[in-house]
């Protein structure tokens, strides 16, 4: 699977468990530890769970192991695919770490590939 299918399958993977404001961005020019980020989040420690499980369950289908960290706490769950990564929060962490200024110089993709 390449790249570009793994990124929309996550994308649906996030939004099938109704994250909310899914930004993802294109980083293949400016990163050499992965081609994509996705950022979402949930509003509940419950949901932001249930969005990392469906990430897990749909990498597992197609032969995938994902690493994930956080998931005991759900506050920030970082599921790593290596070629896409997956930062899932819970809203008020979301806004602290404010991890999209950090790819501004990423292109940013709409959230529907």
């Amino acid at each position: 699977m390449n790249s570009e299918a793994l990124l929309e399958l996550m994308v649906e993977a996030c939004d099938n468990k109704r994250a909310e404001d899914i930004m993802t961005f294109d980083v293949k020019e400016t990163s050499s530890v992965t081609d994509y980020y996705i950022i979402c989040h949930g509003n509940s420690d419950r949901q932001v769970q249930a969005i990392a499980d469906e990430i897990k369950d749909q990498a597992k289908e197609h032969d995938l192991e994902p690493l994930v960290e956080g998931y005991r706490e759900a506050k920030w769950i970082l599921c790593d695919l290596n070629d896409v990564v997956i930062h899932v929060f819970h809203r008020p962490e979301r806004e602290y770490y404010n991890l999209e200024r950090l790819f501004k110089n990423g292109e940013h993709v709409d959230g529907r590939v």
